[in-house]
């Protein structure tokens, strides 16, 4: 059996913050930083990125507030029994990278996955306010143990794409974008 996240000392000693986000947070924050996160966030793939646009475009109202929060993108698998989520590993940012700068107009605060985003997205989240995180690319298992709440806010029909709202507790992620406009795959590639 694998160790859990909160039994590997370098997980305890990461920068606790919770979501939503308090603005005297995000300020403090640098590209490269380790952080845990606990609290509330939202998730999202592609399809949920193009439903939402689809709602703003028919001047309709988004499911839930994006202001102050996190969209993190993972399409989780179904829990085995017993458990509240199956793997939660992230996916592939620039997927969403279309989409990301009109959410983060409406105030969204940052996002969660891998790899890293385009110029556009970057120049959005320096305009916005907002920054980016990486969570641990492989470690869905593990990851999954930091979610202690779990359910559908919208797009049921989506399965894996839909939106649900996630309880984390601990979850660990890497700052690569700050609001200093720094990043740090370019700095780790330099």
């Amino acid at each position: 059996m694998l160790p859990s996240l909160n039994q590997l000392s370098f997980f305890r000693q990461l920068r606790r913050l919770r979501v939503p986000f308090a603005a005297a947070d995000l300020i403090t924050l640098k590209a490269g930083e380790l952080v845990s996160l606990s609290g509330t966030i939202y998730t999202g793939r592609d399809q949920t990125h193009r439903r939402l646009c689809a709602l703003l475009d028919a001047g309709r109202s988004l499911p839930v507030d994006l202001a102050g929060q996190l969209l993190y993108y993972v399409g989780p698998t179904p829990a085995r029994p017993g458990r509240v989520i199956g793997a939660a590993g992230p996916t592939t940012s620039y997927r969403m990278d279309a989409y990301t700068p009109r959410l983060l107009a409406l105030g969204l605060a940052a996002t969660m996955g891998k790899g890293a985003r385009s110029a556009e997205v970057r120049q959005a989240m320096l305009k916005c306010g907002a920054i980016y995180l990486a969570a641990i690319g492989g470690a869905g298992a593990l990851l999954s143990d930091c979610v202690k709440k779990n359910e559908v806010v919208a797009f049921i029909d989506a399965g894996a794409e839909a939106m649900f709202r996630f309880e984390l507790e601990d979850f660990p992620a890497v700052v690569i974008n700050d609001l200093a406009g720094a990043d740090y795959y370019q700095q780790v590639r330099r």
